[in-house]
């Protein structure tokens, strides 16, 4: 069978597995779900899987299987595949910004629809409850609860069920080295504020969820007996208020006004879902936790890896100071690491902070460099500042050698494929900092146009660059042999500078490219042996432990429950499991929160046990390598070459004295390409992107080109790598 057919069926089999994983949360609602399930546990209650095996089979393990086959179908695709051009507007069509907002940001059509399904099944799965337990309503006659207190009791017990479906989601957008949300091309930096708005809703219909639950007992007087008091479905009302609070702390010192002055608040008070997750399985039961466990338990392995993947720490080799107060920072990289132009890294500094990580867009190409890596940062906050603060100072210093700093590096991560390739046509708009990820572009086309057979580098590609001060055109410095010595009618790369707040200067942009005397280069001691970069685990490997992590925690939750939990206690365990809410459970010998507890053991076992594997596995890909590399890498530190002021560096523009008329922009690019595949990559400031958004909204229409109308297919891509 050939790699397209086996990519073939993996894609059938995860399109199966997701449809299957949405079609049980729509029927789990319904009466048909109930008396289908009820029956399917009493059959599997005298297994040896139990109950517990079948839920984790049934609710938990379709999204580990669809992660591991997802990374499975990621490995196989090759760079060659993704990078074919793609005629037509039906990519476009749904990854194009449809909603443009301050507030929200920009939508596509296709997240639209989203969020309106996921609203329009949190709205069905309301309903469908809130029917049933108002048909079957009947009084506590130990509660003394009036009717309509009766009624907005069930109601806040529904909202909570919409906080869970909202909990299972939540972690899933935040993975890194098992992304799910990687398998449809949404990148790590740009699925978080899908974290944010699955947060937030989860926390406004918990915060209802438990609001009215105690309001109710404290109107009825029954608040100090039932709040800390197990009911007879395994519940605990305490537990699920110290889950709220916690919630509430973790949603409140995520804000940005909080995450980005107070970091090292967020950090720890984000670490504070161990807590959330811990009451929150005691409070919903072991049942309801299964539900949400996929996320957990992807979450939790993720974690593990990247924790191991940071270790041990390297160092950095040197670092060039710009004059626009910036600093590009050179790493090294194992000579196996091939990562994707736009990828990026999480960058900690143990000198300047022990918890603090970083997000940086890489610069480089592994195409182009084999034992370096490298990223700029910008003074921009206390942890930037301080870092370029203590590399100027070591500069000053005139030391021969300078001292030694330590880094962690998680990363890197990026797109499995160089899909900017597919275009005919690119237009890059940049604004500040925000030319890094294109940086990486272009040193990849220039790599990718010395194997023309292998790749189709597009027609045109025009890079729009906004900075504040003409010092900031410094940072194109290492691109600039590309600029010269790849001439425009050649490659058909054209540069237009627009810098804002400075006059004309009468500067060309080779003389502002040839400053180089402004880039100070520093050379970093070392204490000890350098440890290359090398990136995550294959995606096999990963999706390998995913697996075995899987039937690890399977097995030692069955083995726990055979030993704490004997046959007798499990069989009135599940009877009380299935009993008609309209009759009463008997006595339970076995208390509710074993079941919890056991869950707890089982994962922690079945995380110890992938440690110890994933720790091998890491031990034998530095063994491989033989430190020190300093010598050796160093030798490849070059400098970036200077710009001969030539006829054909001078065809790149360079304007002062006020922002760019984008409209008149794309106008002029729309007409030099004639209406062709455009790919529309934009990094910068939100507004800058909001603008860029609108323009490929009215600019995706039909154009006229003399007599001519063409329709260019704008393929709108929003760039970040902050968080």
């Amino acid at each position: 069978m050939g790699k397209t057919s086996i990519l073939l069926v993996l894609k059938v089999l995860m399109i199966l597995i997701c449809s299957g994983w949405i079609s049980l949360w729509l029927l789990k609602p319904t009466n048909l779900w109930t008396r289908s399930w009820k029956g399917a546990e009493e059959s599997a209650r005298n297994t040896v899987f139990g109950y517990y095996g079948l839920d984790f089979a049934v609710y938990t393990f379709p999204i580990i299987a669809l992660a591991m086959i997802g990374l499975v179908y990621l490995n196989l695709q090759s760079w060659g595949q993704r990078s074919s051009r793609q005629k037509g507007s039906s990519g476009a069509t749904f990854s194009n910004p449809l909603v443009l907002s301050s507030l929200i940001g920009i939508l596509s059509s296709l997240e639209i629809l989203s969020v309106f399904l996921f609203i329009l099944f949190l709205a069905w799965t309301f309903y469908k409850r809130i029917s049933q337990d108002f048909k079957k309503l009947t009084p506590v006659e130990s509660l003394k609860l009036d009717l309509w207190q009766l009624k907005y009791l069930r109601v806040a017990t529904r909202f909570g069920l919409l906080a869970e479906a909202c909990l299972a989601l939540l972690l899933l957008p935040i993975l890194r080295g098992l992304a799910v949300f990687r398998i449809i091309g949404i990148q790590f930096e740009a699925s978080v504020r899908y974290h944010i708005w699955l947060g937030t809703a989860m926390i406004c219909f918990a915060t209802f969820h438990g609001a009215s639950t105690l309001f109710i007992w404290g109107i009825s007087h029954h608040i100090q007996d039932q709040i800390t008091k197990w009911q007879r479905t395994g519940r605990i009302y305490l537990a699920g208020e110290i889950t709220l609070v916690t919630g509430l702390v973790m949603w409140i010192t995520s804000l940005p006004q909080i995450r980005r002055k107070r970091f090292e608040i967020f950090y720890h008070m984000h670490h504070l879902y161990i807590v959330f997750l811990v009451f929150f399985l005691f409070h919903a039961g072991d049942r309801h936790f299964y539900m949400i466990f996929p996320g957990v338990f992807l979450f939790g392995l993720d974690k593990l890896l990247r924790i191991l993947q940071s270790r041990p720490q390297t160092y950095l080799l040197s670092a060039r100071l710009y004059p626009c107060k910036a600093v590009e920072l050179i790493l090294p990289k194992d000579t196996g690491l091939k990562y994707t132009p736009t990828s990026i890294i999480f960058m900690k500094i143990p000198s300047l902070s022990k918890f603090q990580w970083h997000t940086f867009s890489i610069t480089s190409s592994s195409s182009v460099d084999n034992h370096r890596m490298s990223v700029i940062v910008k003074c921009d906050g206390w942890w930037t500042s301080s870092l370029y603060d203590n590399i100027q100072a070591q500069l000053d210093s005139d030391a021969d050698k300078m001292k030694s700093i330590p880094v962690a590096i998680e990363g890197p991560y990026g797109p499995s494929s160089m899909t900017f390739l597919r275009y005919d046509s690119l237009l890059l708009v940049a604004g500040g900092i925000g030319i890094t990820p294109f940086l990486s572009i272009l040193h990849e086309i220039n790599a990718a146009g010395q194997d023309r057979c292998r790749y189709r580098l597009p027609s045109t590609i025009q890079l729009i660059y906004i900075v504040k001060k003409s010092q900031d055109i410094s940072l194109l410095k290492s691109v600039s042999s590309l600029l010269q010595n790849h001439p425009s009618q050649k490659w058909n790369l054209k540069l237009k500078v627009f810098v804002t707040q400075e006059k004309q200067s009468g500067a060309t942009a080779a003389e502002i490219l040839n400053e180089t005397s402004q880039v100070q280069t520093v050379q970093f001691g070392t204490k000890g042996p350098i440890y290359a970069i090398h990136g995550p685990e294959s995606l096999f490997w990963i999706a390998a432990l995913a697996g075995i992590t899987s039937i690890v925690f399977l097995v030692f939750l069955i083995i726990f429950n055979h030993i704490f939990v004997p046959s007798e206690k499990r069989s009135v365990h599940s009877s009380k499991l299935v009993v008609s809410s309209t009759k009463k459970a008997p006595q339970e010998k076995s208390p509710s929160w074993v079941a919890d507890v056991l869950i707890i053991v089982s994962f922690i076992m079945s995380l110890a046990c992938t440690t110890l594997i994933a720790t091998i596995l890491r031990w034998r890909r530095l063994k491989k390598e033989i430190p020190p590399l300093v010598p050796s890498m160093e030798e490849n530190l070059k400098e970036p070459s200077s710009v001969e002021t030539t006829g054909v560096v001078e065809e790149h523009e360079v304007h002062f004295g006020g922002r760019p008329n984008l409209e008149d922009v794309f106008s002029k690019f729309l007409n030099e390409t004639g209406g062709s595949n455009i790919g529309v990559l934009v990094c910068g400031p939100e507004t800058m992107k909001e603008a860029i958004a609108s323009l490929c909204q009215q600019k995706s229409g039909c154009f006229k080109m003399g007599d001519k109308k063409r329709k260019p297919y704008l393929s709108f891509h929003a760039l970040t790598f902050t968080l």
